[in-house]
């Protein structure tokens, strides 16, 4: 029994480092061992030379970052338009995985090798759906036209979800084909984390946000969480085990928006308001009650959300204060922090554990990366692309 087990394991490890090989960046493929450790590069890396060139003329897009996801510590990508590039051992340095056609607005890899995403070509307005079994280098178009999805988010190489502004949908087959799952009426939000589990934002016009949960893949829901507000739009929902976040918006004006953010640590049995950012130009933040902060992450807007180590984290970002930053909860929404912010215009997360942490942030004359080792207190510069 011994000796299977270790069979059995060493297999395994080859497999994975074949597999990571076949990405053909990953620092992790087999290699000639150096008895020196990797100079750091700074800047840009040396890093799609004639791209950045191309799009620092006056009459082309600045090189910027649409979206970023990392599988650990060390391990991610981040794309743009154009472009992906990724890393292998946190930062230190990084390598071009794609540069072509594609622009890219959503990426999803459930492992190092299988990826999906939302691109349009070049600058257009059409998006498409698009997937990759090499790590990125290559990219085969699924849909026959564009799609109205708005994030994807894969379990396997198989199985995963979609949403869009109002449905929400599922497959089984790597996303060659789509089903709808079935969702309330109004629903302005969705997640699922598993095809029996999932969970829903509606709105009640005229009388505010509902939070919806259903345990048999959409055959029947049950109400949640009430959010009294006059005119609901839209949210957000996270869920990962039994800890559920949403994010209620309020209106919008004079670059400022009013949200409210909710968290359940028990899968949705009680609930705790954490932000009610009521705003001069957006107005009064939905719901009432409790004790809520006043303002969130850098007193911005809301941006994406992560759950992961048992951590929640919220991304805010202001465009009028030119800065982004975080907040943070490792209490289920007992206890949340707003951490100090860093200079940008707006950005996105992505947390791999409680303390390890991506950010990217288009700021006035860059677009940049950074990590974080403490949970986005302090974050260090990782890469960067002039925009002026």
């Amino acid at each position: 029994m011994i000796w299977t087990k270790r069979l059995r394991n060493k297999a395994l490890l080859l497999l994975s480092a074949a597999l990571l090989a076949l990405t053909g960046w990953s620092a992790e493929a087999p290699r000639a061992v150096s008895a020196q450790a990797p100079v750091c590069g700074t800047g840009d890396h040396g890093l799609l030379q004639e791209l950045q060139k191309k799009h620092l003329k006056a009459d082309e897009s600045p090189l910027v970052f649409s979206d970023i996801q990392f599988l650990g510590a060390n391990t991610g990508r981040a794309v743009g338009n154009g472009f992906m590039i990724g890393t292998s051992n946190g930062g230190c340095t990084f390598q071009t995985i794609y540069e072509g056609q594609w622009s890219f607005r959503k990426i999803d890899f459930p492992d190092n090798v299988y990826g999906w995403a939302l691109a349009s070509v070049q600058d257009g307005q059409s998006g498409y759906l698009i997937r990759t079994t090499d790590g990125g280098s290559h990219w085969k178009r699924l849909s026959n036209g564009p799609v109205s999805f708005t994030k994807i988010d894969f379990i396997d190489r198989q199985h995963g979800f979609a949403y869009d502004w109002a449905f929400a949908y599922y497959t089984s087959d790597g996303g060659e084909s789509w089903n709808k799952i079935r969702i309330p009426a109004n629903t302005r939000g969705a997640v699922f984390t598993s095809r029996s589990s999932g969970w829903a934002v509606t709105v009640a016009p005229g009388a505010g946000y509902r939070v919806m949960k259903t345990a048999d893949g959409g055959k029947s829901w049950s109400l949640k969480l009430k959010s009294a507000f006059s005119y609901p739009v839209f949210g957000d929902i996270y869920a990962k085990g039994s800890q559920v976040w949403t994010v209620l918006y309020g209106d919008t004006g004079m670059s400022q928006t009013s949200y409210s953010l909710y968290a359940s640590a028990d899968g949705g049995g009680s609930w705790r308001r954490v932000i009610a950012q009521s705003t001069a130009g957006g107005g009064p933040a939905p719901g009432s009650g409790g004790n809520p902060l006043a303002k969130g992450p850098v007193s911005g807007k809301p941006g994406n959300m992560q759950l992961a180590g048992g951590g929640a984290f919220l991304l805010g970002y202001s465009p009028a204060g030119e800065e982004v930053g975080v907040g943070r909860s490792y209490t289920g929404g007992n206890q949340w922090s707003n951490l100090p912010g860093i200079p940008g215009f707006d950005g996105v997360i992505s947390f791999t554990g409680a303390k390890e942490g991506w950010l990217a942030v288009r700021g006035q004359r860059q677009s940049s990366l950074y990590a974080t080792q403490d949970g986005g207190y302090t974050w260090q510069l990782k890469l960067s692309f002039n925009t002026k």
